[in-house]
């Protein structure tokens, strides 16, 4: 198999389960060596009690044909971060999929009626923690490399919640941050967003499993167009591994738009993509779809660029 990534370092913050773990396992079958980093560990789970670790998600990245190296680190901490990209040294992927947030999020309730400390605690846990990973990562980032900030939808519409809005949609701007102090270095900064994604979190909320996921269905008919986590992953495999990136540098995109792009397909190898079947399915949920497009990007001033020479 060929192993396009074989040779490239890689750090995915947030790698226990959910699209962290995806991106991390298509990484590795692309041959990358994957830090993989995140608080659970054996004998001490994650938010409710939830069995991954990150030993389960380097095991996976080895088993597929790369390098995983488990790292427990608390990314709220900028010493345990630190100590993490000194063991690392240079690197050529980072990937911020921290989150830690689906035991917080109250769904339904407005911005006044929720637990502040919880909405405040989230901005610690999916923004706090990125900016901390990327201050310390960023430095040893080598030429060439692609940051990677992993948000929710590639769009103009409300997130469901206040804080997870605010969450979401920061990460976006993020990534069009970094490729403006990263330009000179010839470093990629962009944001990568999955579908409707399968995880193991959602596969618990719904009460199944990958065996028999489609039952879900009766609850929210749109989990039928859901992807697993290897399905986003395996898209940003593609983008580390397409030489002309650097034309995607400051944008957002989504896993159904890479897929048909790069000819990515899911585990099953189906492609699934979420906005075509809103189209076909729920026209008027598609139509508050407002995609970031390039009149858009032109305000925030980004325009893909060439590299140096």
């Amino acid at each position: 198999m060929k192993k396009p990534l074989a040779g490239k370092i890689a750090v995915v913050a947030g790698a226990t389960r959910g699209a962290g773990r995806g991106i991390a396992v298509a990484l590795g079958e692309a041959g990358a060596t994957v830090y993989c980093t995140g608080r659970s560990v054996p004998g001490n789970p994650g938010m409710q009690n939830r069995p991954e670790t990150i030993q389960q998600t380097a095991d996976i990245v080895t088993a597929r044909g790369g390098r995983g190296i488990p790292v427990r680190v608390d990314h709220t901490q900028p010493s345990e971060v630190a100590a993490l990209f000194e063991r690392v040294g240079e690197l050529d992927i980072l990937v911020n999929d921290i989150w830690g947030g689906d035991d917080v999020v109250e769904w339904g309730k407005k911005l006044w009626e929720t637990n502040l400390e919880d909405g405040l605690g989230l901005l610690d846990r999916a923004i706090k923690t990125h900016i901390i990973t990327s201050y310390y990562g960023l430095p040893r980032m080598r030429g060439g490399g692609l940051v990677i900030e992993i948000t929710d939808g590639d769009a103009y519409f409300y997130r469901g919640h206040f804080f997870y809005d605010l969450v979401k949609t920061t990460v976006i701007r993020m990534a069009f941050a970094l490729s403006q102090e990263l330009k000179a270095r010839g470093v990629i900064a962009l944001a990568v967003t999955p579908g409707f994604l399968r995880s193991e979190w959602m596969l618990y909320h719904f009460g199944v499993t990958e065996a028999n996921w489609r039952d879900a269905a009766q609850k929210a008919p749109s989990f039928l167009a859901s992807e697993t986590p290897l399905f986003v992953g395996r898209c940003v495999a593609a983008l580390a591994a397409d030489p002309n990136v650097h034309l995607k540098n400051g944008r957002v995109f989504a896993s159904w738009d890479l897929a048909d792009e790069y000819g990515v397909v899911d585990a099953d190898g189906t492609r699934p993509h979420f906005v075509r079947w809103l189209q076909e399915n729920q026209p008027e949920v598609a139509a508050s779809w407002k995609k970031l497009d390039d009149t858009f990007y032109a305000y925030w001033g980004s325009t893909p660029y060439e590299m140096p020479g």
